[in-house]
């Protein structure tokens, strides 16, 4: 036996004061809303036979598994292949200033790697290998893994047979959302998509993200 399902949920929104991409930076955590947005998903998936779940080592993963863990008695097993690329822009505002900057020109070299951050194939491969890992480690029911917005975006278009490279402002990710894939003929597939935190979106702010 194996899970059913694996879904992916992205954590809720971070305390970024200064609008800065955080990437791995240390310290972000959820602000008072995404800890609601947080809690907010869970109740997408009550009733359902959630048995393992997983999250990424950064703060605001951990802290957006910890209302899984709770509402179904189960321990966070952190896993690093979860966590949110690494992007040489950590830290900076990402405005026109940034990237007209020509001291940052080489690093937009080539946006289909993409040359600033760890390269979209090799995001894909850790995160499918997780999942493949939790889905054949897991003996029955549905499998939780907290993660960030574009790990998760990678897999869909991994799974969807779609270039890797895209426009991140057409990321179909939200802040607590989850995607949800099943094990079928020797692959995922994406099998569903769910806004959870959708009546706390207006009021969020989604910045940050790598």
């Amino acid at each position: 036996m194996t899970a059913d399902i694996v879904h992916l949920v992205r954590h809720g929104e971070v305390h970024n004061p200064r609008r800065v991409l955080y990437g791995r930076l240390d310290g972000y955590r959820l602000s008072d809303l995404g800890h609601r947005m947080a809690a907010s998903a869970v109740q997408t998936l009550a009733g359902h036979p959630v048995t393992a779940l997983y999250a990424s080592p950064l703060q605001r993963a951990q802290e957006s598994a910890q209302p899984w863990a709770e509402a179904f008695g189960l321990p966070v097993h952190t896993d690093d292949r979860l966590i949110e690329p690494t992007n040489r822009f950590e830290g900076k505002r990402m405005n026109k200033r940034t990237l007209l900057d020509p001291r940052h020109w080489h690093l937009m070299r080539d946006p289909s790697v993409p040359s600033w951050g760890e390269p979209f194939a090799e995001i894909a491969a850790r995160m499918l290998l997780a999942m493949r890992e939790a889905h054949e480690h897991t003996d029955a029911g549905e499998v939780v893994m907290v993660s960030h917005q574009l790990p998760i975006w990678t897999v869909h278009r991994a799974v969807a047979g779609e270039r890797l490279a895209h426009d991140p402002r057409k990321r179909r990710c939200s802040l607590s959302s989850v995607t949800s894939f099943q094990w079928r003929d020797g692959g995922f597939i994406e099998v569903g998509y769910q806004d959870s935190a959708a009546e706390y979106l207006a009021a969020s702010i989604d910045l940050g993200a790598v």
